[in-house]
């Protein structure tokens, strides 16, 4: 999981990068889902049973697939104007906002606790955005759609994990975006300008596809709950990376408010996994009782 963020890192820092150079934001987030759809048919050998990537509701893994590429091409327009340390502190609210959609969209209802959580999260991002005071731009406007498409993304991934297979939902949350937004690329003319931009662009698809890989390895290895707070150590690798690439550093409001929405997080993990235990501890109970009776 460490060496997860480590590569989403990379994606995030060469994204920024090419933006910063003049590369369209559009071109960025095209080849990246490119790349990694040819990523998935390599490693996963696709022309073997390809009944494997066959979708049950492809309406929905299409539709799956676009809210990811919202979530990816907000981030990358977010990264234009606001430091990497930035946009993934406003991102880690997205844990928090899953929470509560879970409830209308899921059935998944957030107790008082977790709801003061979610609150003090939304304190935080509050604390980095500085509404009214000059401070809130269109780059924090692109941050927050940004983390509300990923929740959709994973809200629908929860809901079609019961149906689909894994190579399916691998395999289309990057076809999808790449073959529906084809036809606009010809009206965006913002390409790489010589061949370290070109080989840029092309890690990016590296990247990401070594990084989602990856995370599929951890959580084959260990529980969700274990996996948990592993995504804050983005924060650590993001202010490293701003730091030296493009000598920025997030200042005191940024580093507060991240560590409220970092706490907050880390309170609903700790609250879920209480939960779950007592849910567990409560079905034992049922069954040895039920045991006793037989």
């Amino acid at each position: 999981m460490l060496s997860v963020y480590v590569f989403f890192t990379f994606l995030d820092t060469s994204s920024k990068y090419l933006v910063l150079a003049g590369v369209s934001a559009l071109i960025v987030a095209w080849v990246r889902f490119a790349v990694h759809v040819l990523l998935v048919g390599a490693f996963l050998r696709g022309w073997h049973e390809p009944a494997r990537f066959r979708p049950v509701n492809l309406p929905a893994q299409v539709a799956r697939g676009l809210f990811l590429f919202g979530s990816t091409i907000f981030n990358v327009l977010a990264l234009q104007t606001l430091q990497l340390a930035e946009t993934t502190s406003i991102y880690f609210f997205g844990p928090m906002v899953i929470t509560a959609l879970a409830g209308p969209l899921l059935g998944e209802w957030a107790g008082w606790r977790r709801w003061l959580a979610i609150l003090t999260g939304f304190v935080g991002v509050l604390i980095i955005t500085r509404p009214g005071i000059g401070a809130f731009g269109i780059g924090h406007v692109f941050a927050i759609c940004s983390i509300l498409s990923n929740c959709f993304y994973v809200i629908m991934t929860r809901r079609l994990a019961a149906t689909e297979t894994s190579e399916s939902l691998i395999l289309f949350s990057a076809l999808a975006p790449a073959v529906v937004l084809l036809p606009l690329l010809p009206f965006s003319f913002s390409l790489p300008h010589d061949g370290w931009h070109w080989f840029i662009l092309l890690m990016l698809g590296v990247f990401g596809g070594i990084g989602h890989w990856l995370l599929v390895q951890a959580y084959r290895l260990a529980t969700t709950t274990a996996l948990a707070p592993y995504p804050y150590s983005q924060m650590i690798w993001m202010i490293i990376s701003g730091w030296l690439v493009f000598d920025q550093f997030p200042d005191r409001w940024t580093l507060i408010g991240a560590a409220v929405i970092v706490a907050s997080g880390l309170y609903i993990v700790h609250r879920e996994h209480r939960l779950r235990l007592r849910n567990h501890a409560a079905l034992d109970a049922e069954a040895e009782t039920l045991a006793k009776k037989l």
